[in-house]
Parts: structure tokens; sequence; C-alpha cells
């Protein structure tokens, strides 16, 4: 290496196509080498050093899943998709070989996720297991880099369709209230002063009976930050069994909007429409008039075209 400084940033410099989380597990895994030692992502690598990286190979022989998925857009650098409720994003420990929206990447786009490592083929960004709606994937590493970037930097905006059991205080405001991992539970995350900062806008669209429809817009991406927020300010996602009072067939929670930087310039935005189950629920609340808006589909459009 002719760089020198943390480890992590010199594999992200010597990278650029790999996201610096994605830099941050491989070294976790143990497949980045200093002098044929295993190191941290905090190593100081000094002038001179041997660094090994073993970048996992995709397999471009996928195993069926047999998903079928709505592709919302698609173009040569990115797909958006509608995922359902119930689907992972990616492979989970605790359930190894279930279906998932990175299997189904490899199985209908082999050539594309040939040039992704096998962790997350494609994977930008992710959705609870039984949150439904708007997901990105990248075609190409150097838009998922991009991409990537981008949600961390803050540069999207995301809205979120929420069915709540409670109506919220305010019929407008800004939940800022930093979360961390609970030590109680460590499925559960909380709102805690040791947290990290996590600040969610909301606005309440409908509310009757102690039911509320709510538009969220979360300006941080803490893990089950919608949740957890509402749930503080007493207005829980329905059906959520961590933090509401479930249980339920899932939690209504919908990915509904989102707008990023493309990689090829300009703002790209997309929307999912509300799926049947809780387009359902919330006409049984008596939303039906304030949930039309979303019930439909909107063309994906793009601020400049793709050259």
């Amino acid at each position: 290496m002719t760089e020198e400084g943390r480890l992590d940033a010199v594999l992200a410099a010597a990278y650029p196509d790999l996201s610096r989380a994605r830099v941050q597990r491989l070294i976790a895994n143990g497949r980045v080498l200093v002098d044929g030692a295993p190191a941290r992502k905090s190593t100081h690598v000094g002038r001179g050093a041997q660094v090994a990286v073993t970048l996992p190979d995709t397999s471009r022989d996928a195993v069926p899943t047999g998903l079928t998925l709505p592709v919302l857009h698609e173009d040569r650098d990115l797909l958006a998709i509608d995922k359902p409720a119930g689907l992972l994003v990616h492979d989970a420990p605790a359930e190894p070989g279930a279906p998932s929206v990175a299997a189904w990447f490899v199985e209908r786009y082999p050539h594309e996720a040939a040039a992704f490592d096998v962790e997350r083929p494609g994977i930008v960004h992710r959705l609870d297991k039984y949150t439904s709606g708007l997901l990105l994937l990248a075609k190409v590493p150097a838009a998922q880099a991009a991409l990537s970037a981008a949600f961390e930097a803050r540069e999207t905006h995301k809205q979120y369709l929420a069915l709540c059991d409670g109506i919220p205080q305010r019929e407008r405001a800004v939940i800022d209230a930093d979360i961390a991992r609970s030590h109680a539970d460590r499925r559960r995350m909380a709102v805690t002063a040791q947290g990290r900062e996590a600040r969610t806008e909301y606005e309440v669209l409908a509310a009757a009976r102690e039911r509320s429809m709510v538009l969220v817009k979360p300006l941080t991406g803490r893990t089950h930050q919608v949740r957890v927020h509402l749930a503080a300010i007493g207005a829980p996602v329905a059906g959520d069994e961590l933090y509401g009072r479930g249980p339920g067939p899932r939690h209504f929670l919908h990915a509904w909007r989102l707008a990023v930087p493309h990689p090829r310039g300009g703002e790209f935005t997309v929307t999912a429409p509300l799926p049947r189950d809780m387009l359902a629920a919330i006409e049984n609340a008596g939303f039906a008039a304030q949930a039309e808006p979303y019930a439909e589909a909107v063309a994906a459009t793009r601020t400049e075209e793709v050259a």
C-alpha cells in the first residue's frame, strides 16, 4: 500500500467502488490481512505494509427463489422494487436460507450480480422484514457506491405511511429522540440519552377512534427508527409486536416515496402504492378518502434524462 492511515479509510480510498460499510464488513469477517495477520478497522497501516483483501465471489448459479417482485423502475444503473411485507432484504443469521430480495436479484440478474460480493449483491439500503414498499437496488457497483454515499450523507428523502394505534398529540412535529440498542432486549431499539441522533418528521393525515393515519419522513436512518419514535409519542404502528400493541399479521408501515440523487445526475423520485392488506386496514379504520391518493401507482421521474 502506498497510502497510510486507518485501515478502513485506506481501503475505501483504494477501492472507490466499495462503500465504507462494506469495507468494514470485509475486515470484520477476516477477509483483510495486514502483513499476513487479521486486523481491525482501526488498525494503522504504514507505508509499505502488505494488505491482502479477499473479495468473495457471487455465484452465477442462483438458487431458485420462486419470487416475482414488482419492478417499479429500471435503468442501467438501478432498480426500484415494491417489497412485499414478510420478505427479508438479505440473508439473516436467524433465518438461514429464507427467501430474500438479494437472492431474487442474483436469480433475475446473474450477470449484474456477478460484479458484487455475496454479502449484499445490489443492496443499497434496507427495510424491516414486515415493512412493505420502496427498495432501491444498484445494478452496477459504481451505482451502489454512489447511492450508499447519498444515504449516508442524508441526501435522500424518504416518506412512509403508517396506520397507528393511538393519535399523536400534535398534528405535525419533529420527534428528536436519540436511539440505541435496548439492554433489556437485543431485538429492540430504545429511546435513550446515550443513543445516536435520530429525528423523524410526521404529519397526521386522519384520526378517529384512537387510530390515526400518519405520513412520516425520517430525517436520519437508525434501525427501527420510525417504529420506535411513533411508539415514543403514544402512537405505535398498528400490528407492531415489538413496539406496539400487536400481535397482527404484520406492522402496517409502508415505504411510499423515495427521492435520491441519481448516479448519472439529477434527482430520481419513485413511489410504491399502498398494498392491499394495508389499504384494507386503513379503510376499515375509516380513512378510505385519505388513503386514496396513496393507493395509485405514480410513474418514476427524473429531473434529467439518463445520458
